[in-house]
């Protein structure tokens, strides 16, 4: 018997308002490996990310997404946060009146507690924690006391997105168009974030319209998701191929 995937996806069919989105969508992702999800607008990226952290206004019509070996779709989107699936959205919410700490302070005793640690991390270690990621991440330390998302820029909002990352210690982790809006200085240290958390004990799944990212963050594979299919995987030099000739080169090959 080989291990069981981390994350896999197989055979996934998705609908809104009865409306195929993603047609057949077959994806292993283990830890330790980077995997950029490419394609163009309207392709289905996003309703995947959605359709992994349980967003319910979009139906399974078929297949499953298995978590370490367990069906996922009766999951709600905080139970599957807390088993250690994590999603970064294009456009995360602001939340007025809970600061950053706080946030991170509950989101990790959630995660310890679904790990089996009863006790909280006492303050004096959180502090230190939360401390040494945020300078990983090149945030001010006053970052911490401010309202989640109220007010921030677009590099501040992802940069606070890969701290929850780096705090709560996912299996999995689910990109999605982390690159959309950020100037290159904090795609860069965004980039840097998620490349130090990267190892043994994350897998990654990187969702993006653009090539840019992938020259910061160095994905072991390179799926192109055409019209709700994955069209054609490869390594990264498959990212460089798009780059140079557009997604109409992969319709043009498959129509061939």
């Amino acid at each position: 018997m080989g291990t069981t995937p981390t994350l896999q996806i197989k055979n996934l069919h998705v609908a809104i308002d009865g409306k195929a989105i993603l047609k057949g969508i077959n994806l292993t992702v283990n830890k330790g490996e980077i995997h950029a999800i490419m394609g163009p607008n309207g392709s289905g990226k996003s309703t995947l990310a959605s359709v992994l952290m349980g967003h319910p206004k979009y139906e399974i019509t078929d297949g499953t997404v298995l978590f370490k070996g367990e069906d996922v779709a009766e999951w709600s989107a905080d139970e599957r946060g807390r088993k250690g699936l994590f999603l970064a959205f294009q456009y995360p919410t602001a939340i007025p009146g809970v600061s950053v700490a706080n946030f991170l302070r509950m989101a990790l005793q959630a995660r310890r507690k679904e790990m089996g640690q009863e006790k909280p991390l006492p303050p004096k270690e959180f502090r230190a924690l939360v401390t040494k990621q945020m300078a990983l991440l090149k945030m001010d330390e006053s970052f911490a006391g401010r309202y989640i998302n109220d007010g921030f820029s677009g590099g501040e909002k992802k940069r606070n997105e890969i701290l929850q990352m780096a705090v709560l210690k996912p299996e999995i982790a689910v990109l999605d168009e982390t690159d959309s809006g950020l100037d290159i200085d904090a795609l860069r240290i965004v980039s840097e974030g998620v490349n130090a958390l990267a190892g043994p004990e994350l897998g990654v799944l990187l969702i993006t319209h653009y090539q840019r990212i992938l020259n910061y963050i160095k994905p072991h594979h390179v799926h192109v998701l055409v019209d709700g299919r994955i069209v054609k995987s490869g390594g990264p030099e498959l990212a460089h191929e798009l780059e140079a000739q557009g997604y109409d080169w992969v319709r043009d090959t498959q129509a061939a």
